[in-house]
C-alpha cells in the first residue's frame, strides 16, 4: 500500500526508553514514561508505550467509524472506543502486542453498528491497516 500524499507528520522524541521521557516537537505531548508493574517495573505516575498506542488506536478508530457513518448517512449521537493493548512474549523471541477494541454506538441498530465497525477496520483506519497481518485485533460491539 502506497500513500499518495503525506498530509501530516507527528514527531516525538523519547530519551531513556521505557523508563524515560517522551516529548512531541510542539511540546503538547510531554510526559514521563514508567515501566508498569506487570512488566516488572515500579509502575506509578507516568505512561507507557502500550497506553499511548491504545489512546492513538482508539482515537483513530472512532474517527474512522464516524467517517464511515457520515458516508452511509448514519447519525451518531454518541460513540466511544476503548482500546485494550496487551503485551507479552512471542515465540521464539521478543515481544508482541494484541489489541481488543470495544466499540460503543448507543442507539444504533446492532447490524448497522457492526457494518460501521467492520468497514472502518477493513477500509479506513490507518492503525488497522498498519496492524493487519502483524497484530491480533479483535473488535467487539459493547
Amino acid at each position: 500500500m502506497n500513500i499518495s500524499k503525506i498530509l501530516y507528520t507527528a514527531n516525538a522524541t523519547v530519551t531513556g526508553g521505557r523508563e524515560g521521557h517522551a516529548r512531541s516537537d510542539d511540546g503538547v505531548l510531554d510526559l514521563q514514561l514508567v515501566v508498569p508493574k506487570g512488566l516488572g517495573g515500579p509502575g506509578g505516575a507516568g505512561s507507557n508505550p502500550e497506553q499511548l498506542f491504545a489512546a492513538g488506536y482508539a482515537a483513530c478508530f472512532e474517527g474512522a467509524v464516524r467517517f464511515v457513518a457520515r458516508q452511509k448517512n448514519v447519525a451518531l449521537k454518541e460513540a466511544s472506543v476503548t482500546a485494550h493493548v496487551g503485551i507479552g512474549p512471542r515465540e521464539p523471541t521478543g515481544f508482541g502486542i494484541a489489541v481488543k477494541l470495544d466499540v460503543s454506538l448507543p442507539g444504533i441498530d446492532r447490524a448497522v453498528a457492526q457494518e460501521l465497525a467492520d468497514t472502518a477496520h477493513r477500509d479506513i483506519c490507518p492503525y488497522s491497516h498498519a496492524t493487519r497481518g502483524n497484530v491480533d485485533v479483535q473488535i467487539t460491539l459493547v
